[in-house]
């Protein structure tokens, strides 16, 4: 009988066909007719897999060639939602009255085929050439069926060249998911073996649609080997009802095996293994249902099977045979496959020509302007020192390719700031890549030279030096100098890869990439990937939603082993946010990485490593090209008020007293409600930092770099360096803030250097100290509370790093102090997105009155209300200096910039909630040609739509323009 959704689905019935032809008299009748003509039908797998497999029964072989409209009607129509006949038929205004008859069917179908000839027809003569060509196959690819396959490097010129299949199929198929063409993996198959893989692969389908013999031998020539797999994972299949059991799928097993033996090609048991255990599926489990798969709990055992386990499976196709799938077929396909890595063990630095001799000649031409000629003693040892670690170890490519990064940078008028441990090299200094002085504090005079080196470690930073004249010409002497030692950034022997990170404008980020790509070459420099994974807090929330889903009550330590092996796995892509990775011109990235897209996300022109890039650390540079707000603002400051920022005083004494109290903003702490004035100052504006500031009220400059160190390390400050200052143990200029601090602490005790560095490496990466670490630092006088401290230390931050960062705060908050109006445009410029105008336009009350609502559910904020907060205090902050707001105006506004008018700020008109920058910068160049003569006006000139229209309406900024552009003469 004809199963009854059949009957729903055609409107045909048993009584309707009970005295026609059978399939036995049909079949052979219509292929006498049809003879070797090719057939046209939509969605020809499904007819031709019946025809085949009945023709099969009888002993027939089906060798037409087959032409689908299904597949030329997708290619042809994309923007169509169906392909089924009926909308197909619709869309060409071909008449369809009754849908499942034959001779209706096919006759549709032939108006169809005929219609589309006509169209490809004129579509292959307006893509003859070029790039309409490549469009269209492309576009046609995206349309073909998909198959799986599997894919074995034989060696290392195969394994380039599937690193070559996998960017292709990210960059130029991907469509849904990575894709190959068939025609490129026959080019680059020479190194490779090709397995035909799961039942998603062509073989296993063919098999299962009804293929002939010959069309399946045919499928199968195409493989190296070919893929059978226990029945457990097929098992799917018999479920839903489109096999009939387990022998349906030990049948197709034995045909792959018969086929594989009359062509001569090995079978082999395989797993499609996706977990190690079987109890491991649960996983699995979670993590689908997590994502929302439905069929969550109908897993197939993917487990890895032993040797044994898979005999037992495969004891079906007979003892020796089950031994030639699992063990014979494997064995001589891994002796085909030789010794692989996967990625180079050696480093492979870029090149520029003259490197090494445009570093030596730099280097000592700033040192020797600077210092004088012959240098001081101390600064050519140091230099020398320096170079011949970097030089040596083929560094110097790196530090030129930096230094012309910074310098293309100032020339285009942005500061750079540096990042990590860069700051430490006095090369670095000298060739330009950052401003931080690792010498001991001294004064310099820039007239004579005349310099003065404090090595006993009673002054932590130049800048807080007393005040002195040269003794030799009379001048104002200079005061430099942070005391950072060379080896924190490459290590004791100076052989360890610098990792040189830069912090340029946000604003000039883009054109940092692009001057990379045009020193080392377009096809040579990469972005950074990224691979994220699962977090633990992810992976609970998976846990908890399967487990009430269902109604399952388990132990604590059962949903902590849910959450364990369900955290970590891979969840998506991504990029650095400023890494990239640079290619020898030599060389080909594929010797080390494929290629993609971040996140696999076809609109992006970014293109990323594969492989996450700490895989490729030490094999290829990465310089790290970031982005940075501070940069931006030390810019508009420097506009707005002329005063350059690299000329600011480190000792401004007016500037130091913000971090400790409100004098020099003119106001009381209680009118702010902060005892400190750091608001909105770079690393100490946050309340942990702030209340830091009042623990430690600094006076120097380098009690301010250690306050950056303390707050950036891992229990370094809260349990830690507090408690001990908090007893009186120990002042914040002893405890431990920075990695450096126990190197030099050490050193100064009288121990080796060299087992002074091993500690500090350890202490840093959070390792604690071992027994005979413990003996040698009390061998040599050192407190135990020191000891203790370097004992709970998880992280530390270097000194360069908070050296560099607290320079740039140290300026931001000089503007703050002695350009206040300039201050809060620049900040509230870089923050404009996060600026909410009709709050705070309102005025003082109105802004105090939010602060008080949000810090009353601080634990409750979402994230857009705490960065508004921030804004907020700062703020209020401004009026209580006696300055103020104006509200947006549509003619005197900026797109982006606060404007500076009078004793206020004029909000631009993207600090408007829900207004954007884009629609902003598109009405200020539409206003540039000439008044808005009305409302109408303005939305078709600015182009802009209704919903900007209506925000601009909301905050007054439309009040002087009439609706329409008609005038009334009555």
């Amino acid at each position: 009988p004809i199963p009854e959704e059949i009957v729903e689905l055609t409107g045909i019935t048993d009584e309707m066909v009970k005295d026609c032809p059978t399939a036995d008299q049909v079949i052979p009748a219509f292929l006498e007719f049809a003879r070797d003509a090719v057939l046209v039908a939509h969605n020809a797998s499904f007819d031709m897999g019946f025809i085949q497999h009945r023709a099969a029964s009888m002993g027939m072989t089906v060798k037409n060639k087959v032409l689908d409209t299904l597949a030329i009607t997708r290619r042809l129509f994309p923007r169509l939602k169906t392909h089924k006949l009926s909308a197909v038929a619709q869309h060409l205004e071909i008449d369809m009255e009754r849908a499942h008859r034959a001779v209706d069917d096919a006759l549709v179908t032939a108006k169809i085929f005929l219609k589309c000839l006509k169209d490809l027809e004129r579509e292959k003569e307006n893509t003859a050439q070029g790039g309409g060509r490549n469009a269209l196959l492309k576009e046609t690819l995206n349309r073909l069926r998909s198959y799986h396959v599997t894919i074995l490097a034989k060696d290392q010129q195969g394994l380039e060249d599937l690193y070559r299949l996998v960017s292709s199929s990210h960059l130029e198929y991907f469509h849904k998911t990575p894709r190959i063409p068939k025609s490129l993996l026959l080019e680059k198959r020479r190194g490779l073996l090709i397995g035909s893989a799961c039942e998603a692969g062509e073989l296993y389908r063919g098999i299962l649609s009804g293929k002939s013999d010959s069309e399946l031998e045919e499928i199968a020539s195409f493989y190296d080997y070919l893929e059978i797999q226990p029945v457990g994972n097929n098992l799917f299949m018999v479920e839903s009802g489109r096999l009939s059991g387990v022998g349906d799928i030990q049948k197709a097993n034995r045909r792959v095996y018969e086929i594989g033996k009359k062509l001569g090609i090995p079978v082999v048991a395989t797993g499609d293994v996706h977990f190690i255990n079987p109890r491991d599926m649960v996983f699995r489990k979670v993590i689908l249902a997590g994502k929302g798969f439905q069929d969550a709990d109908s897993q197939a055992p993917l487990f890895l099977h032993t040797t044994s386990e898979m005999l037992e499976e495969f004891k079906y196709l007979g003892e020796d045979a089950a031994k030639e799938v699992v063990i014979d077929n494997p064995k001589a396909i891994n002796e085909k496959i030789g010794q692989l890595i996967p990625v180079p063990l050696e480093t492979y630095p870029p090149t520029i020509e003259g490197a090494e001799q445009q570093l030596e000649k730099l280097t000592w031409q700033r040192a020797q302007a600077l210092y004088g000629s012959p240098l001081p003693r101390i600064v050519e040892d140091r230099l020398k020192r320096e170079l011949k670690s970097i030089i040596g170890n083929g560094y110097a490519v790196l530090y030129i390719a930096a230094q012309k990064l910074v310098s293309k940078s100032n020339e285009d008028g942005y500061l750079v700031g540096s990042r990590g441990s860069v700051g430490s090299s006095l090369v670095a200094t000298m060739s330009g890549i950052t401003e931080v002085n690792p010498l001991p504090p001294h004064y310099l005079c820039g007239g004579c030279k005349y310099s003065e080196f404090i090595e006993d470690g009673s002054i932590g930073s130049g800048a807080d030096l007393p005040n002195k004249t040269c003794p030799e010409c009379g001048a104002p002497l200079g005061k430099h100098g942070f005391d950072i030692p060379f080896e924190v950034f490459m290590g004791f022997e100076g052989d360890k890869e610098p990792d040189i990170d830069l912090n340029f404008s946000g604003e000039y980020q883009a054109r940092a990439h692009r001057f990379a790509e045009e020193l080392f070459g377009k096809t040579k420099v990469f972005r950074a990937g990224t691979i994220s994974t699962l977090a633990d807090k992810t992976a609970y929330g998976f846990v908890k939603g399967y487990l009430e889903e269902r109604n399952l009550t388990v132990h604590n330590a059962e949903v902590n082993r849910l959450v364990k092996g369900c955290a970590g796995i891979k969840k998506t892509t991504g990029q650095h946010p400023g890494g990239v990775m640079i290619v020898p011109r030599d060389m080909d990235i594929h010797k080390f990485t494929p290629v993609q897209r971040p996140a696999d996300d076809p609109n992006s022109d970014v293109i990323t490593t594969h492989f996450d890039y700490h895989a490729l650390s030490g094999r290829l540079l990465k310089l790290d090209i970031l982005g940075h707000d501070d940069p931006t603002m030390l810019k508009m400051l420097h506009k707005l008020t002329g005063k350059n920022p690299t000329e600011i005083p480190l000792d401004d004494q007016r500037t130091m007293q913000l971090f400790s109290s409100t004098e020099s903003l003119g106001i009381k702490p209680e009118d702010i409600e902060c005892p400190v004035g750091s608001l909105g100052i770079p690393e100490f504006g946050t309340k942990f930092v702030r209340q830091m500031l009042q623990d430690t009220k600094p006076t120097t400059m380098a009690e301010l770099i250690r306050i950056s160190g303390l707050s950036h390390g891992t229990d370094v400050w809260i349990n830690n360096a507090q408690q001990v200052i908090q007893e009186g143990i120990a002042t914040l200029k002893e405890v431990i803030s920075t990695r450096d601090d126990i190197f030099l602490f050490l050193i100064k005790k009288g121990m080796d250097p060299k087992n002074a560095f091993r500690i500090m490496e350890r202490v840093r990466k959070g390792k604690g100290l071992t027994d005979g670490d413990v003996e040698d630092m009390r061998r040599v006088g050192t407190p135990d509370w020191f000891i203790e401290s370097c004992n709970k230390i998880k992280y530390m931050f270097p000194k360069a790093h908070a050296v560099a960062y607290v320079t740039m705060a140290f300026r931001i908050a000089y503007y703050k102090v002695h350009y206040p109006l300039a201050f809060y445009a620049a900040y509230f410029t870089v923050r404009a997105d996060e600026f909410d105008a009709q709050l705070i336009v309102a005025g003082r009350d109105r802004v105090a009155k939010t602060i008080r609502e949000y810090e009353s559910r601080r634990n409750n904020l979402t994230q857009k209300e705490k960065s508004l907060l921030t804004i907020l205090e700062v703020a209020r902050e401004m009026y209580c200096r006696g300055f103020g707001f104006m509200p947006v105006d549509l003619y005197k506004s900026d797109a982006r910039e606060f404007l500076i008018v009078g004793e206020k700020l004029l909000p631009p008109l993207s600090a408007l909630q829900g207004l954007g920058g884009n629609a902003a910068g598109s009405i200020v160049e539409a206003k540039k040609e000439r008044p808005f003569i009305s409302v109408e006006d303005l939305q078709e000139r600015a182009r802009i739509s209704r919903a900007i229209i209506d925000i601009l309406r909301e905050h007054g900024c439309l009040d002087s323009l009439p609706e329409s552009n008609q005038i009334s003469l009555f």
